[in-house]
C-alpha cells in the first residue's frame, strides 16, 4: 500500500489506460507470444533431440569413450516436461487468437456493391459473392424502397429517389437492417417478417442462426430454397451481418454513380463498386420475355408494323443507356474518391470466362476466392441447354450470351443501336449493319475488354 501511494497518479492513469486497450492490443501480445514460444520450443526440441541420442552416438560424434549412462538423465526429463508445457501454452494461445480474429488472416472488412440494371446477368454474377462463406450477401433489398416510395421519373424526383436509395444502402452496408422495417409491407412485428424480397437468394438469410424453426400457419412469400425457415428475424440477420467478415449487396435500382460519393468516403466503409453492363440489344430481347406485358408495343411493332413506336418509349430507352454510360464514364475518369474503388465488367466477358472474371472481381475487391465459389461456378456454367429459366442462375454461359441475336428482329436492333450508340461504343459493342450480320455467329459483335476498366 505504501508503494502504491508513493507512485505518481499519472502512472496509475497510464496503467488504467493500458488495461482498457482493445482486443487488437491483446491479439498483438498473443501473436508476439506465439512467435517467442515457437522459437523457444524449437530450441528446446533441438536440445531434447540431442539428449535423446544414445551414449554410443555421442561417443561417435565426439570421438571419446563412453561412460556408463544412468537409467534416466535428469536434465532430459526436465526438458521433456518444459517442452510439453510450452507446447500446451502455444496451443492455448493459438486457440485464443483464432477466437479473436477467426481462422487465417481475414484482412480488412470490405463492402462490395454490384451495380447493374435489370436483365444484365446481375443475379448470376451476384452468386459469385453469395457463395463465399465469409460474405454477408443481400439480394435487391432496395426493392422494398421502390415499392413503398413513389418517385416520378426525371428531374428533382429522380434525384430524390437516388438520395433515398443511397442513404438506405449505407445503413445496410453497416449492417443496420432495421432500416428496412420502414419499407417492408406489411410492416414487421417484433422485428419478424415473412415478406423479405427474394430471401432465398441470400445464403446468409437462410443459414443458422438466422433460419429459425418453421412456424406453422405462417405463409412466407419469399422462402429459402433448400430448407424451411420461420419468418425472417431482422435482429438475428443484423447480428449475422456483423459476424461476417465482409458485406456484399446487389442492386439494379441505383443508376447515378456520382450520388455514391458520400458513401464511398464514409470512414466506416471500405467500398468497392462493380458496375455490370450488357449489350443493350440483348437487354431489350431479355426484357421482352421476362416483362412481356410491358413490351407489348415493341412486340406488335416488330411483328406487325401496325403503328410506329411511341417516342416516349424510345426516349426511355435512350435515357437508360445514357445514365449507364455517364456512370461508367465517371468511374473510368478515375476521380480521387473512386480511385481503386471502381470496376467495369461486361456480362459477355463473364459468360465467356466466368472463373477468370470471378478471380478478377475478387482480386479487385481484395477478397479471397474460395473453393466453394469455384465449385459453384463450375457446376452452374454447364447447365443443360434447355434447363435455364428466365430467373435462373444456372447458365450454359458459353452459349447464352449471344442467344439473343436469333430472337430479336433486326428492326428492333436498329432502334437500340440508334438510341444507345454512345454507350455501345464506350462498352465495345459493335453495330450490326444488316439482318445477316446480326444472325451471323462468325461476326463478333464484341470488341476486346479494356484493361483500364479496372480503376
Amino acid at each position: 500500500m505504501e508503494i502504491r501511494r508513493a507512485l505518481p497518479q499519472d502512472f496509475w492513469e497510464l496503467l488504467h489506460c493500458l488495461k482498457m486497450r482493445s482486443k487488437y492490443a491483446v491479439l498483438l501480445v498473443f501473436v508476439v507470444g506465439l512467435v517467442i514460444i515457437e522459437k523457444e520450443n524449437n530450441f528446446i526440441s533441438r536440445v531434447s533431440d540431442k539428449l535423446k541420442q544414445s551414449p554410443q552416438a555421442l561417443v561417435e560424434a565426439n570421438g571419446t569413450e563412453a561412460s556408463p549412462a544412468p537409467a534416466e538423465n535428469g536434465s532430459l526429463a526436465s526438458l521433456r516436461e518444459l517442452d510439453a508445457a510450452f507446447s500446451q501454452l502455444r496451443s492455448h494461445l493459438r486457440n485464443v487468437t483464432l477466437q479473436l480474429v477467426g481462422e487465417g488472416d481475414p484482412g480488412p472488412r470490405r463492402h462490395v456493391l454490384l451495380m447493374a440494371t435489370t436483365r444484365t446477368g446481375s443475379s448470376f454474377v451476384g452468386e459469385f459473392f453469395n457463395q463465399q462463406g465469409s460474405i454477408f450477401y443481400l439480394f435487391e433489398p432496395l426493392w422494398h424502397i421502390e415499392r413503398t416510395v413513389t418517385f416520378e421519373p426525371g428531374g428533382a424526383n429522380a434525384v430524390g429517389s437516388a438520395l433515398v436509395y443511397r442513404d438506405v444502402l449505407k445503413q445496410l452496408l453497416l449492417c443496420d437492417l432495421y432500416i428496412l422495417e420502414s419499407f417492408i409491407s406489411p410492416a414487421p412485428e417484433g422485428h419478424l417478417t415473412p415478406f423479405m424480397f427474394r430471401r432465398g437468394s441470400s445464403r446468409s438469410l437462410c443459414e443458422e442462426p438466422v433460419c429459425t424453426p418453421n412456424a406453422k400457419k405462417v405463409f412466407e412469400k419469399y422462402h429459402c430454397k433448400n430448407r424451411r425457415c420461420g419468418p425472417l428475424n431482422i435482429t438475428l440477420a443484423a447480428e449475422a451481418c456483423q459476424r461476417k467478415q465482409h458485406v456484399a449487396l446487389k442492386t439494379v435500382r441505383i443508376r447515378q454513380l456520382e450520388f455514391l460519393q458520400p458513401l464511398v468516403e464514409d470512414p466506416r466503409l471500405d467500398v468497392r463498386i462493380i458496375q455490370l453492363v450488357r449489350d443493350p440489344r440483348a437487354v431489350l430481347a431479355s426484357r421482352m420475355v421476362a416483362f412481356s406485358g410491358k413490351y407489348e408495343t415493341w412486340k406488335k411493332w416488330a411483328s406487325e408494323g401496325e403503328a410506329p413506336l411511341r417516342e416516349e418509349e424510345v426516349q426511355r430507352l435512350r435515357g437508360n443507356c445514357e445514365s449507364i454510360r455517364l456512370s461508367a464514364e465517371l468511374g473510368l475518369q478515375r476521380p480521387g474518391w473512386l480511385r481503386g474503388r471502381y470496376m467495369l465488367v461486361r456480362y459477355e466477358d463473364v459468360a465467356r470466362a466466368p472463373l477468370q472474371k470471378a478471380e478478377e472481381m475478387y482480386r479487385f475487391a481484395g477478397l479471397p476466392l474460395t473453393p466453394q465459389v469455384e465449385e459453384w461456378i463450375s457446376k452452374n456454367t454447364q447447365a443443360p441447354r434447355d434447363g435455364s429459366g428466365v430467373y435462373s442462375t444456372r447458365k450454359n454461359s458459353s452459349e447464352q450470351f449471344e442467344k439473343w441475336r436469333f430472337s430479336i428482329p433486326f428492326k428492333l436492333a436498329q432502334v437500340v443501336q440508334d438510341a444507345c450508340a454512345p454507350a455501345m461504343h464506350l462498352f465495345g459493342y459493335k453495330l450490326a449493319s444488316s439482318p445477316a450480320a446480326l444472325a451471323n455467329r462468325s461476326f463478333s459483335l464484341l470488341e476486346e475488354a479494356q484493361p483500364s476498366w479496372v480503376t
